[in-house]
């Protein structure tokens, strides 16, 4: 009976690890290509650095198609309410050695450091994802007190 046991789990675990090395291609299945062998981004990752609370800001994003056939901007998805694409055409056809832009804006809502994302998707099921990073800060919302002692170092005429 142990050695039925053993036998089993042998023939059980080859059986495991001969499906996870086996690779099947499926006919009708479209193997996805290289979008970095279609496409060329410009600011895929950008860093805003420290930007003040809540003050909207925005960076563009150049999508060049480097490829020799068209390739359509299906959709541009932001990750969270706080990021907004803008400027560009669902549907647009993108020939091969032109460029399109998509401007993305943020709100500056979030406190501190934060990281977005912002998906692009194009025809073929081509898809990539972009981000932008940084840190927002609150600014001071009261200027330091005056200080008298300081206009007395300033003239030096003024008596006590």
């Amino acid at each position: 009976m142990k050695n039925l046991t053993i036998l089993f789990c042998a023939l059980f675990l080859s059986t495991v690890i001969n499906a996870q090395l086996t690779t099947t291609t499926t006919p009708g299945v479209i193997v996805q290509k290289d979008i970095n062998k279609t496409l060329e981004f410009v600011n895929a990752d950008y860093d805003f650095g420290k930007i003040p609370f809540g003050k909207p800001t925005e960076y563009v994003v150049k999508v060049k198609n480097i490829s020799a056939d068209s390739v359509t901007l299906d959709n541009v998805q932001a990750g969270c309410g706080c990021t907004t694409p803008h400027g560009y055409t669902k549907g647009e056809k993108i020939a091969p050695g032109q460029t399109v832009t998509v401007t993305l804006g943020f709100n500056g809502g979030t406190n501190g450091a934060f990281t977005k994302f912002v998906t692009f998707f194009f025809s073929g099921g081509l898809s990539k994802q972009v981000t932008f990073h940084g840190e927002t800060f609150k600014p001071a919302e009261e200027a330091a007190p005056a200080n008298g002692a300081t206009q007395k170092m300033k003239n030096p005429t003024q008596s006590n």
